[in-house]
């Protein structure tokens, strides 16, 4: 399979690259000079440890760089990078030298804000000694509730800088979904904003927060000044205290890093899935650090002076992939709220006036703009704009075309892939490549990543598991409260013998990309075939009745048999016609095996709170089983509409 080619990097811009200086930095230090991409990227599996090396001093790490770069003994898992090496995240990230702008922020039409580096430093500072002033030291946890705000990525970094480990989630989280995360953790401290707004709407946190509050117990809760009702949140919780406050005995003064080993943890993120307690991953410093530099750099091209901008709460690993830009000299611009208040084009707004040069969204957003008959490209100045990504779903064919025809036609579109698991990607953009309808351009520097079938035997054609056969700094350090390592390997190794396996169902193209079909676990296996959900939405997608769609596969009669639910667009009904022209556009796009066997219509689909359909909990409804850890959807009343549907029974 291929795509049809739709853009292809002009000779300047690759010459512009930093992928280019890197390979030519590369290429002067080793006498080997690389071809291709596909060169480059074998050299960097094949000689790990001097390519990890070579991207600790191209992308400027500050730390000391000590002993060997890469410690193996056998088992992936074991695997040590930089073991003798020490560092700060926070040290590289607020580089010494960056002036001008660092952050601006935007808060749907309420709130604008803009911090130079000189005063984001400075909040730092004096967050970080407020920080140690109430007894949190090397290891202890400060949990977060915030909207994606400028207080957000400060608290980060000084916790970063003291050694402490963050973790996040965002405050549209019930208080159950936020003691499920957190609970586990024990955070010493609790900072957190005292409402947001979204869709134009103020909602208020104080009931939310006093009870989260009393149920973790952190030493204090710390509460920002979002709607201005700080101190009187702040009264209501014990140990809370307005920031303002918390921060009022501390002046800013020159910053000072803990600097730790490699592995020291940074974050622990939480697994999204509906199965269960959300697994706690927690991610090291080093690992987080030179694996977002590498990606920012060298696959997005992210240059200083650049301004950049993802579309993330601080629910979703892209917030903590955004925050690393700082570190290659980027303005980060925050926006916080609905993308569609007051109208599908508040994005735009905001990309335009502000000069975005990257701009990264989800799949759903980049269609939901498409359906909505926008064309950016039309009404707003996007000439800055180079990259474009996409994640969170597969971006479907017609999306590709949509960038290109109606946001811009001179644009590096990069869809990528990874997740919660590495905080970062597995298949991503490249520079030098050009972009084919529907595939991510190819797996990243570093990453030995491949495509399993069920025996754990290469496919150079056909779907199978995604997977990454040796050790990369961006594997977490483990799960929290999982010392014997038993549910951190049952998670990645457990399929395939010293293989990560990703979860992942993909496919290598014949131009050397890579196509995602959606997760493994969700994918459908009737008559013991397995076809990936993502084939059928990004058919059923496109016809202008349908809004969205979601696949599951039902136990019938001794098989499975696949039910597709619709949401259809006003004024759309789910006739005979309809259900015929689905099917028969299946059969022709896809195969006879995709075609379901019932197609039945739905008011909504349940989605997690970053937008991911929840395909495993509507089969898990369908079936008349429970669904745990209801927290993570954003709206979980959707699932009863999938709950004994009499259709299904026969």
């Amino acid at each position: 399979m291929g795509g049809r080619l739709l853009w292809t990097p002009s000779r300047e811009r690759v010459e512009a690259s930093a992928l280019t200086a890197f390979a030519r930095s590369v290429a002067e230090r080793t006498g080997r000079a690389f071809d291709s991409y596909a060169d480059l990227h074998r050299w960097s599996i094949d000689n790990r440890g001097a390519f990890w090396s070579e991207v600790w001093d191209f992308c400027g790490v500050i730390g000391d760089k000590a002993g060997e770069a890469l410690r193996e003994d056998g088992a992936m898992i074991d695997a040590r990078f930089f073991p003798d090496a020490r560092l700060n995240y926070a040290e590289t990230v607020l580089r010494p030298e960056a002036s001008g702008e660092a952050v601006v922020f935007r808060g749907e039409d309420k709130v604008e804000r803009r911090l130079t580096h000189d005063e984001l430093r400075a909040l730092v500072s004096r967050l970080a000694q407020a920080f140690r002033g109430a007894g949190v030291g090397v290891g202890d946890r400060i949990a977060g509730v915030m909207p994606n705000m400028p207080e957000a990525l400060a608290a980060m970094l000084a916790a970063a800088s003291i050694g402490a480990v963050w973790s996040s989630c965002s405050p549209d989280f019930g208080e159950r979904g936020i003691l499920d995360r957190f609970g586990q953790i024990e955070p010493k401290l609790l900072i957190a904003c005292d409402g947001y707004y979204y869709g134009g709407k103020t909602i208020e946190l104080g009931a939310k927060l006093a009870a989260v509050a009393a149920a973790l117990k952190p030493a204090k809760t710390i509460v920002v000044p979002y709607l201005q009702q700080a101190e009187s949140v702040a009264g209501r919780i014990d140990g809370g205290i307005a920031l303002d406050d918390f921060l009022a005995p501390f002046e800013a003064k020159p910053l000072s890093f803990e600097r730790l080993p490699f592995a020291h943890p940074l974050y622990i993120l939480f697994s999204s899935g509906t199965t269960g307690v959300p697994k706690c991953i927690v991610h090291s410093a080093g690992g987080t650090l030179l694996q977002h530099l590498k990606e920012h750099r060298l696959h997005c091209d992210v240059r200083a002076g650049d301004r950049v901008f993802y579309f993330t709460t601080c629910g979703w690993m892209m917030w903590n992939w955004l925050m690393s830009a700082l570190g290659s000299g980027a303005t980060l611009l925050l926006y916080d709220g609905s993308p569609f208040h007051p109208d599908g084009n508040a994005l735009f707004d905001f990309i335009a006036s502000e000069k975005a040069s990257f701009f990264g969204t989800s799949a759903k957003f980049i269609d939901a703009v498409r359906k909505a008959g926008l064309s950016p490209r039309r009404t707003h100045d996007l000439d800055p704009l180079r990259t474009i990504a996409s994640t969170g779903s597969p971006l479907s064919p017609e999306s590709f075309d949509f960038v290109y025809s109606d946001i811009k036609a001179d644009v590096h579109l990069a869809s990528i892939s990874g997740g919660t698991d590495i905080v970062s990607c597995f298949v991503l953009g490249v520079p030098w490549l050009p972009v084919h309808e529907g595939e991510i351009q190819g797996p990243g520097l570093g990453l030995a990543v491949d495509v399993f079938d069920d025996t754990g035997r290469p496919l150079r054609g056909g779907k199978g598991e995604l997977v990454c056969t040796r050790a990369f700094p961006a594997m977490p350090v483990g799960f929290w409260n999982d010392a014997s390592g038993e549910r951190y390997r049952a998670a990645y190794f457990d399929r395939f013998p010293n293989v990560w396996a990703h979860g992942d169902f993909a496919e290598w193209t014949d131009n050397g990309g890579i196509v995602i079909h959606g997760r493994s676990d969700a994918t459908l296996n009737p008559g013991g075939v397995r076809i990936g959900t993502a084939e059928i939405y990004n058919i059923v997608e496109q016809m202008p009745e349908v809004l969205e769609a979601l696949c599951i596969g039902q136990d019938w009669d001794g098989d499975v048999r696949v039910v597709l639910f619709v949401r259809l667009a006003a004024g759309a009904r789910l006739d005979e016609d309809l259900v015929r022209r689905m099917k028969g556009a299946i059969r022709s796009g896809a195969s006879p095996r995709h075609v379901p066997a019932k197609i039945l219509p739905v008011a909504d689909i349940p989605r997690t709170k970053s937008g991911k359909i929840v395909e495993l909990a509507v089969r898990e409804v369908v079936h008349g089983r429970p669904v745990k850890n209801m927290e993570v959807l954003a709206n979980p009343e959707a699932l009863a509409l999938f709950a004994e549907r009499e259709e299904l029974s026969a």
